[in-house]
């Protein structure tokens, strides 16, 4: 599709029974693991009918690289992968964050925060994602210059159509957690939780890094009014160490030569059956077959180790 928001011939014309997004930070080009989500969430609304937006998560200007949010639409373009409407960035949505916190504030949901990480790390015990914040700054009355918002004892349950049920203890398990970082700047989880609400999207389709995120983001949907997605989260791509394929093992770029060739291996990665011709189809006949036969159910919830996809792919 066109960046002015066309639909491409790949797209389902009926109204819409689902919204999904892919949300790429622009801190890179994308690499095989970061394809394999575009490919997921897009099968996924696209097969029941439903729209696929893109937004940009651009919250860390430290972190962009220059160009990079360019060359993630260029390589989705290649790889056929047509979204619906314009392209949204983070980066422009500061009033709704604010408001945000504004309302979190309302309900005395927040508190100023001074520690440091390495204080946490001292003082913590080790979480499923990380140290445990320890509520140092809770009760203390201070007015630090990073924001938590308070967790509760119950546990958050969903059920993610990938991993099956899940369950966390938030204030056990994880901790009151930042939503306004020191420098100022919105945390991730925060921004998520607002644009997924207003973009009004109904499937949030990511990698499985992102599992424990999810509970964060629905004790901030709650505490807002927000409404709740549904979830899926798609094996991580590893490396032959068992590392998630990412900038930080120098994953390898993904280019737009053979999109078919490396879009088969993505097919294969989650689970899908694709019969040996569809890898020299051309990119309209290739989407139409996924879109037709996707099945999330198919997702393997663990997935072994990948080499390089687009040689793989060369070589079969």
């Amino acid at each position: 599709m066109t960046r002015d928001g066309r639909a491409a011939s790949t797209a389902r014309r009926s109204a819409p029974a689902c919204r999904g997004r892919f949300a790429p930070s622009p801190t890179g080009p994308l690499h095989f693991g970061s394809l394999v989500a575009a490919t997921g969430s897009f099968l996924q609304a696209r097969s029941r009918g439903g729209e696929w937006i893109v937004r940009i998560e651009d919250l860390d200007p430290p972190r962009v690289v220059a160009g990079a949010a360019d060359g993630i639409l260029r390589t989705l373009e290649a790889f056929g992968l047509a979204w619906d409407g314009p392209v949204g960035f983070q980066s422009r949505n500061d009033a709704a964050y604010r408001d945000a916190l504004a309302r979190l504030e309302s309900h005395g949901a927040l508190y100023g925060c001074s520690c440091t990480r390495s204080e946490i790390a001292d003082s913590s015990v080790r979480g499923i994602d990380g140290p445990v914040y320890p509520g140092t700054c809770r009760d203390a009355r201070r007015n630090g210059p990073a924001l938590r918002v308070r967790t509760a004892a119950e546990e958050i349950a969903f059920f993610d159509l990938i991993q099956g049920e899940v369950r966390c203890a938030l204030a056990r398990e994880i901790g009151d957690f930042v939503v306004r970082r020191a420098d100022g700047l919105y945390a991730y989880q925060l921004a998520v939780a607002v644009d997924d609400a207003a973009q009004r999207v109904t499937e949030v389709v990511r990698g499985a890094d992102l599992l424990f995120s999810t509970p964060r983001q629905i004790h901030l949907q709650r505490l807002l009014g927000l409404a709740t997605p549904r979830y899926a989260h798609l094996p991580l791509a590893v490396d032959r160490h068992g590392e998630k394929l990412g900038k930080q093992t120098y994953a390898a770029a993904i280019g737009g030569h053979e999109p078919v060739a490396v879009l088969f291996e993505v097919l294969r990665f989650l689970g899908q059956r694709p019969p040996d011709e569809l890898r020299e189809s051309d990119l309209d006949s290739f989407w139409r077959w996924a879109i037709d036969h996707w099945q999330v159910q198919r997702v393997p919830p663990q997935a072994p180790p990948v080499g390089d996809p687009a040689a793989a792919a060369r070589q079969r």
